[in-house]
């Protein structure tokens, strides 16, 4: 029977030849940065999104920074998500000086609840209370239900970031994730594990002019050249800074994986399906809560996490765990609840009113998902899962 001789992943990067000869090409070229590159995948990632705009960063957490800021979130402001994500996601108000709150997952899909949302909305609607920004996480790459969340952005007043980190190549309603036609701004991000990757970068997308003109200048020092904003014509070597900026940009170097990688997206987002199709059809059988499916919403597939029944077996959760990692399977764990991170709980965050994402937290494992998984190393995987499930 197959054994790995090497851990297997959980996520791993696609690089082929292409990838290698657009990088050394820009290597050999005269900008490393602030060529042409980057607006070359700017480009490309707005017209496969069908989005106006997209600005390209260094990270999705700086994306999702800039976002927060042209959007105008302040002290005094809040700031909603869930805690079933990565921190950044509620990082990005506390940068900008907000209170952060959390809603609760959702028991099938694993993204926000919005029953429960609907909820604490009317509560901090009586109380004064409501959310300037919702980031709305597109977990794991299965996108949430943005039509019932618009319509409740209109009733309250906030407005809609999307986390799709997780999401880019998804679809929702036959949307592809990224088109803003149920948000303000989208962020991506492209790290080695993402549906494509530029090394390390991020994009946010949004059909506003003067957001993404915004977020521009922020991701580079609030720094303007325009002539036409500054007229100082006859000052050829005059600079304004306009806001109170970062250096958020990314190269060309990464710009022209990015390019390449965005030619195989497609691909690799099928892949990922059929490869989650292999799991839902080979893991049924056992005491495991599998990912949601539902013929609305076309998921990236960026992971794929089952949730064990530990009342239905002998072993505990992190026995699961540590046998599959001891079997060379690089499971992992995504994610610890934010507030129960010690910075949160240092600043006063406590585990108050997320029933679901402690339960969640208490049974999920991420299994091996990236395109270029081997079918032998999927059975394994699930054979060696079958054996710490008994």
């Amino acid at each position: 029977m197959y054994k790995p001789v090497n851990v297997i992943p959980y996520g791993h990067q696609d690089i082929t030849d292409e990838d290698i000869e657009a990088v050394v090409k820009v290597l050999k070229s005269d900008f490393l940065t602030q060529g042409e590159m980057v607006p070359i995948f700017e480009l490309a990632l707005s017209d496969y999104t069908n989005a106006k705009y997209a600005v390209a960063t260094n990270s999705g957490t700086s994306a999702l920074h800039i976002a927060c800021i042209a959007l105008g979130l302040e002290k005094g402001k809040s700031l909603w998500t869930t805690p079933i994500s990565f921190v950044a996601s509620a990082n990005c108000g506390l940068y900008c000086g907000a209170n952060v709150d959390f809603v609760d997952i959702d028991h099938k899909t694993w993204n926000i609840d919005i029953d429960k949302l609907v909820t604490k909305l009317e509560v901090a609607d009586r109380e004064n209370k409501l959310p300037y920004i919702l980031v709305v996480v597109h977990f794991a790459g299965l996108p949430c239900d943005m039509e019932r969340i618009k319509l409740l952005s209109k009733k309250y007043k906030f407005l809609i970031v999307e986390d799709a980190c997780h999401a880019l190549g998804g679809s929702y309603k036959n949307n592809r994730i990224g088109s803003c036609s149920y948000s303000d701004i989208t962020v991506f991000s492209f790290h080695p594990v993402k549906s494509i990757t530029t090394g390390e970068g991020g994009m946010a997308t949004t059909n506003d002019k003067s957001l993404a003109d915004t977020m521009r200048l922020l991701r580079s020092h609030g720094i303007t050249r325009d002539i036409n904003k500054n007229n100082k014509q006859e000052q050829l070597w005059h600079y304004e800074q306009i806001y109170l900026g970062f250096n958020y940009r990314m190269t060309d170097i990464q710009a022209a994986l990015g390019i390449t990688q965005l030619k195989k997206l497609n691909n690799f987002v099928i892949k990922r399906n059929q490869i989650a199709d292999t799991y839902h059809s080979s893991l049924s059988h056992l005491n495991l809560q599998l990912p949601y499916r539902d013929n609305q919403y076309y998921s990236a597939q960026h992971l794929f996490i089952v949730r064990i029944q530990l009342n239905n077996i002998n072993r505990k959760h992190y026995e699961v765990f540590n046998y599959l990692r001891d079997h060379n399977i690089g499971v992992n764990l995504h994610y610890i609840p934010i507030y129960k991170q010690p910075y949160y709980k240092s600043i006063g965050y406590r585990e108050l009113d997320f029933p679901e994402s402690e339960s969640y937290y208490s049974e999920a494992i991420t299994l091996p998902m990236f395109p270029e998984l081997k079918n032998e190393e999927i059975k394994y995987i699930v054979s060696t899962l079958e054996k710490a499930l008994k």
